[in-house]
């Protein structure tokens, strides 16, 4: 009788068992690992927290300015050339039309000396034929009086002879003679006092066109003058002179800037700003200024909406009653301009994790050794704090320092 094995089915399934295990064990490991949240540890005392609070948000931008004059007039050279001496110094006080430095130019003193000699020429010239028509005229007024007198004298003879011819005294070839003497000074007198009318006009003309181009001449002279004096510069205002460092000898072209002088009339103050603020900031907004820990008010005065180097540049003006009698020119000021009125806000201490973030995001605590990623929406700021519009409430704690090393991390586990 044959005998059929029948399979052991416990030792297929030991074997399964075996098998599936730590096929397990290796699938839980790799969905841990994928679920769980990244980590890092870190001290304490690397990591800088700081409590979220409820208070004023002051709207606000600080700075430094610096205080300058209120008005200040550059000083340019007029005539290029080079420095032949010099009448003031730097930083000293100058009056109206004092002279400060002299410019030599030889080529151009004897353009000057040769434009002079020409116009000089000329206007001679034009005074001579001005006296030789004067002249003319005299000669032809002269001409008329004589030809006006024989007028007369043929008139009063023919007169004279009329009568002594009618009461036949003379004979009649005697009264034709006289008759056609008067007939010939008669004609005479009207074409010639005609002609000399009609000339007489012409040389009135001619003389006042030579009197204008006399005149022209000698305002080219008088500003051919001005301009030799121009090789010595003065001040125009009274003033500080300031930026004036001259060199003997040294060589300027015409428009260059040799100094300035500085108006004491008031004082005025100039500062670099962030661009981050240029659409905040506009003419007219309030701020103050301290001076010896006092505030003294200022308004924004001109926006120079041209950024240099990440800049742009604003002059303050000082309020009239709020003038710091200690102020001096060139002085360093600690200077605040107002944005905005205050208002009530949550708020972040500033720090370096903005930098990261782009306060988009910050590690919240949860408890004394947890912080975990948390989303938020940043506002305003101002130098000392963030507002916060999302995400965040009065008491939280947060860490603010660098986030640079942890960009990828969920959570970070603080370490006593």
């Amino acid at each position: 009788m044959d005998r059929q094995r029948i399979p052991n089915k416990n030792k297929k399934r030991k074997r399964i068992l075996m098998l599936g295990i730590p096929l397990l064990v290796v699938v839980s490991i790799l969905l841990m690992n994928l679920t769980r949240k990244k980590q890092v540890n870190i001290k304490r005392e690397m990591i800088s927290i700081k409590e979220v609070k409820r208070g004023d948000f002051e709207d606000v931008v600080l700075f430094n300015s610096v205080v300058v004059p209120k008005n200040t007039i550059l000083l340019n050279v007029i005539q290029g050339g080079s420095v032949a001496e010099i009448f003031a110094e730097n930083g000293q006080e100058v009056q109206k039309g004092m002279p400060l430095v002299r410019i030599y130019n030889p080529t151009a003193e004897l353009n000057f000396l040769t434009q002079e000699t020409a116009i000089v020429e000329q206007i001679n010239n034009l005074r001579n034929i001005r006296a030789t028509i004067k002249n003319q005229q005299l000669n032809l007024d002269q001409q008329l009086l004589q030809i006006d007198n024989d007028y007369k004298n043929a008139s009063r003879q023919y007169q004279i002879d009329t009568v002594l011819y009618t009461k036949q005294v003379i004979s009649r070839n005697q009264y034709q003679t006289s008759k056609q003497e008067f007939d010939y000074q008669k004609d005479r007198n009207e074409a010639i006092k005609t002609s000399v009318t009609q000339e007489k006009t012409d040389r009135k003309i001619q003389l006042s066109r030579i009197n204008t181009s006399i005149q022209n001449m000698e305002k080219s002279l008088e500003l051919l003058k001005k301009n030799k004096e121009n090789f010595i510069i003065k001040a125009p205002v009274d003033g500080l002179l300031s930026s004036f460092n001259l060199t003997i000898g040294q060589n300027y072209n015409q428009g260059d800037a040799i100094g300035k002088i500085d108006i004491l009339d008031g004082y005025k103050l100039t500062a670099k700003i962030d661009e981050y603020y240029i659409s905040k900031i506009n003419e007219g907004i309030k701020g103050k200024i301290n001076s010896q820990a006092i505030d003294f008010d200022i308004e924004v005065l001109k926006v120079d909406p041209e950024v240099i180097n990440g800049q742009f540049e604003v002059e303050l003006a000082f309020h009239l009653d709020s003038l710091p009698k200690t102020i001096k020119r060139g002085m360093s000021v600690k200077t605040k301009l107002f944005l905005s009125n205050n208002k009530k806000a949550v708020l972040i201490p500033k720090g370096m994790f903005y930098q990261s973030t782009n306060g988009n995001w910050i590690f919240l605590l949860k408890n004394e050794t947890t912080a975990i990623k948390k989303a938020i929406k940043i506002g305003r700021e101002n130098p000392f704090y963030y507002e916060v519009l999302e995400g965040l409430k009065e008491g939280d704690q947060v860490i603010t320092s660098n986030y640079e090393d942890f960009l990828n991390i969920e959570q970070i586990n603080i370490k006593q």
